[in-house]
């Protein structure tokens, strides 16, 4: 009865996880957790549901060796009809105190990103995706060069439940 009833739970668990909205799900690593200034991270994906909304959002994998507490990133979003979207986007990744906001065990933390709220795909072919990181240390003007702490960066698509 009881290998029985442990088996039903293991076998629901295994339903629901299975169960997710992600549509799509991409990650890069970065060659020793560092981010240089230049180096633009790309996706590139399609077959697309062109009606149904969709959620972005970018994923950054952090290790202790992050500096900051914040995070900038400029991203391109391209659409297949030539359209393009640029964003410069702010997120928080540490508390006050210095707790790291993302989640996982030990000194890898995982962070996802609002990146696009109800977006819709208006057309079929390929979208792109680039990203590279707008760090810059107080009070200076270029871009912090070798952006440390960072493993991976990745992107994630999911249907809009609602």
């Amino acid at each position: 009865m009881l290998r029985s009833f442990s088996l039903s739970i293991i076998l629901l668990l295994f339903l629901v996880s299975c169960s997710g909205t992600t549509i799509k799900s991409e990650y890069q690593s970065l060659k020793d957790a560092s981010w240089h200034k230049n180096d633009t991270i790309t996706f590139n994906f399609s077959e697309l549901d062109t009606i149904e909304k969709h959620h972005i959002f970018i994923n950054v994998r952090n290790d202790q060796n992050y500096p900051y507490s914040n995070l900038f990133l400029i991203t391109e979003l391209n659409y297949p009809n030539g359209d393009v979207v640029k964003d410069t986007l702010e997120y928080n990744m540490a508390l006050p105190d210095g707790t790291w906001l993302g989640k996982g065990q030990g000194s890898l933390k995982e962070s996802k990103l609002w990146f696009r709220e109800n977006i819709v795909f208006p057309s079929s072919g390929v979208y792109t995706l680039q990203i590279v990181h707008g760090m810059r240390k107080n009070g200076t003007i270029s871009g912090v060069v070798n952006l440390e702490g960072i493993t991976d960066v990745g992107f994630q698509i999911e249907k809009n439940k609602q």
